[in-house]
């Protein structure tokens, strides 16, 4: 198979690498600064308007989406190298719209709801957030409880839902719910979609999490939402989600390739000029496995994740591609962040460097969209019914 990319795919991720190497890692060292002082570790309102501007300016926004709203319609082997360039970087950055509820609404809206939402949302002009787990159902989301009945000629819907990013800020959130607790996921679970502001879908709390991120708590009491609020099929919103999850978990892929890449440089170039008891560390057996061992797996891993892109652009469903290459990628970026932080010695665990950050963003990594355990469990399902060879 011919991995090399299109000279469309090159320039934009050359494109990507410039952006990435001009304006978001000369802003490292302030966000790193105000990170130490107890400030935020992620860019503040005014920096993230900045890099949006200059998105804009490199043409580097709506990449995903439709052409009829002003996008690109980039496939999933495109982005690859994007997220690839963007996670070279320590600060947590997304060219908007920023979230793969892109693909879930492009799959799924009615014509009303393309207006209401999707055109808004793949212009860059609102904010998304989806709504999927619950207080009591750690990494499985066919175990939800909360329902959804027939109310008239709308819906009633009660439950709970957690760690929901971007709930405060999101002009509409993507809700999924029980319609028939019969089927379960197979066709007893809907998607709706709930705008800001509706009586009834209310933040419980805000819970602070690792890598400067927050999440929240959602209790929904009574919600009332029209016919309308359906997205897609009815018992039908278990497949666009895993479609979600699955675009999620490539671009993660590639975003731990680029971290893994530049925790690797970061120790290569330190290794090459300390040195302890009179020899370089670079001479160090020790040093000279972690970097071959890093080298090899991450060669892997990028292979990895434009085979399954590839697919994903064919129309194959890849999942157990995806949990592949989310489970791969996030524990070697985290193996090769933690060995790049021993490599520093003491230097490594001090705030003036940005491996501190990565180790931060990398360990939830290995926690949303599905924990590394859920992922090895799916693949070996997979492999237990004599599906993986050639998958």
């Amino acid at each position: 198979m011919d991995f090399s990319l299109t000279e469309e795919q090159q320039m934009l991720r050359d494109l990507v690498a410039r952006f990435v190497r001009d304006h978001l890692i000369p802003l490292e060292p302030k966000v790193l600064a105000r990170e130490a002082e107890g400030g935020p570790m992620s860019v503040v309102p005014e920096e993230r308007e900045a890099l949006d501007a200059k998105a804009e300016e490199f043409g580097l926004t709506r990449l995903e989406s439709p052409e009829e709203f002003g996008g690109m319609n980039l496939d999933a082997t495109s982005m690859v190298g994007v997220f690839e360039e963007l996670g070279k970087s320590c600060i947590d950055y997304n060219f908007p719209p920023d979230s793969p509820n892109l693909h879930m609404l492009m799959k799924t809206c009615s014509e009303e709801q393309r207006k209401k939402y999707l055109e808004p949302y793949a212009r860059g002009e609102a904010i998304s957030a989806i709504a999927i787990s619950e207080p009591n159902g750690g990494g499985d989301p066919a175990s939800m409880i909360t329902r959804a009945v027939q109310d008239g000629n709308g819906w009633k819907i009660n439950g709970r839902k957690i760690w929901i990013s971007k709930a405060d800020k999101a002009d509409f959130t993507i809700l999924m719910a029980v319609t028939d607790p019969g089927k379960g996921a197979r066709g007893g679970i809907s998607a709706f979609v709930v705008d800001k502001d509706t009586p009834g879908f209310n933040i419980a709390r805000r819970i602070r999490m690792l890598g400067g991120r927050s999440t929240y708590e959602i209790a929904i009491e009574d919600l009332k939402l029209p016919g309308s609020a359906l997205l897609g099929e009815l018992g039908n919103g278990y497949g666009p989600m895993q479609l979600r999850l699955s675009m999620r978990r490539v671009e993660m892929g590639a975003k731990c390739a680029g971290m893994t890449r530049r925790a690797l440089d970061l120790m290569k170039e330190w290794v090459k000029q300390r040195k302890t008891f009179g020899d370089l560390l670079s001479n160090r057996q020790s040093i000279q496995w972690w970097i071959a061992d890093a080298e090899m797996q991450l060669h892997a891993l990028r292979l990895m994740v434009y085979n399954t892109a590839t697919k994903i652009d064919r129309g194959e469903q890849a999942r157990t591609e995806c949990s592949m290459v989310k489970l791969m990628g996030t524990e070697l970026a985290w193996d090769t962040v933690d060995k790049a932080m021993q490599a520093f010695g003491a230097m490594g665990m001090t705030k003036e460097l940005p491996l501190q950050m990565m180790a931060n963003l990398v360990r939830g990594m290995r926690i949303y969209e599905g924990p590394s355990e859920v992922h090895r469990m799916l693949i070996a399902r997979h492999s237990l019914q004599d599906r993986i060879p050639g998958l």
